[in-house]
């Protein structure tokens, strides 16, 4: 089960969902660890997943064949759940997971091009290869001022103009393919002290965030699964960035919050009621036992909310 992709925080994870009999949603399928998880948990629970990339949803299908009839996989985005359970017949959830990271299987394949240390990878970052948007053509055809925005914006690079300067200085002498001449353009944009091996890690990740369209349309689908959500049903959601952590603490925080009237209003007007209550103040984070095993669950941030009753 762990071959393709380790899942983060599982125990945590089915502690937050309290898996029951009822509908689940996993929105972030990838290699099926935790979904084969939840459905191990209850034999009466019954599993909805989708995942972007064609490669997942076949090591999900062969990762899941021993619960055969309990599941069912759609090769999309997760923001698209909407037409998803219409599709499936379903109104309510018991319970969902968004994992919102990518996965090691993506990472450590060279062709795909998402890790800055493979420096023959070509500049891809698609995680759905029906996508026409890749890495490559960010790179080598966005204006210098759209460069400097997505790696401010996704990347929080305290140098995007120089990065970017020298993006657009190099392809105009030839187009930048692979992830290793994008590595060294980075470097070379950055004051010495900046440099190092993970010092390209912040504008790949303002790429794949671009390429991705990662944060795009993310609150609402928070919210609306959230909503989706039958009383005492539990969502939980693991960002690997500050970014994807900020949208979801906004959206807890937006549906975990009751009336919003000024304090001199003698009684409520405004109608709004808490919708989901926050299972943890904090999020939680990986063991160091985990973080040892697997240390690229070191920077996840896992939050869990209960749904109220109406």
């Amino acid at each position: 089960m762990l071959a393709y992709h380790r899942p983060i925080m599982l125990r945590e994870v089915l502690d937050g969902l309290q898996v029951k009999e009822g509908i689940y949603f996993d929105g972030t399928v990838g290699g099926a660890g935790h979904s084969a998880a939840i459905l191990a948990a209850n034999p009466k629970a019954r599993l909805i997943a989708t995942d972007k990339d064609g490669e997942a949803i076949a090591e999900a299908e062969r990762t899941l064949a021993p619960f055969a009839g309990r599941f069912s996989l759609h090769r999309t985005d997760f923001k698209n759940f909407e037409t998803v359970l219409a599709e499936e017949g379903v109104g309510e959830l018991d319970g969902f997971l968004l994992d919102l990271g990518i996965s090691s299987h993506q990472i450590d394949d060279e062709a795909r091009g998402f890790a800055y240390r493979m420096a023959d990878a070509p500049l891809d970052m698609r995680m759905d290869a029906r996508s026409s948007l890749t890495a490559e053509e960010v790179v080598n055809t966005y204006s210098e001022e759209a460069l400097i925005r997505i790696f401010k914006e996704y990347g929080e690079e305290r140098f995007a103009a120089p990065v970017a300067r020298g993006i657009v200085r190099e392809r105009a002498k030839e187009p930048i393919k692979t992830a290793g001449a994008l590595k060294a353009i980075v470097e070379e944009g950055l004051p010495p002290k900046e440099r190092g091996a993970a010092c390209a890690r912040k504008v790949f990740q303002a790429i794949r965030i671009e390429v991705n369209g990662e944060l795009d349309g993310l609150y609402e689908c928070v919210t609306g699964l959230l909503r989706r959500l039958k009383p005492e049903g539990r969502g939980c959601i693991i960002t690997f960035h500050s970014l994807e952590d900020r949208v979801v603490k906004r959206a807890f925080a937006e549906l975990s919050t009751a009336c919003t009237c000024p304090k001199s209003f003698p009684i409520c007007v405004c109608g709004k009621r808490r919708e989901i209550e926050p299972v943890t103040k904090k999020p939680l984070t990986a063991s160091e036992e985990e973080v040892a095993e697997n240390p690229r669950s070191k920077s996840a941030k896992l939050r869990i909310a209960r749904r109220l009753e109406a």
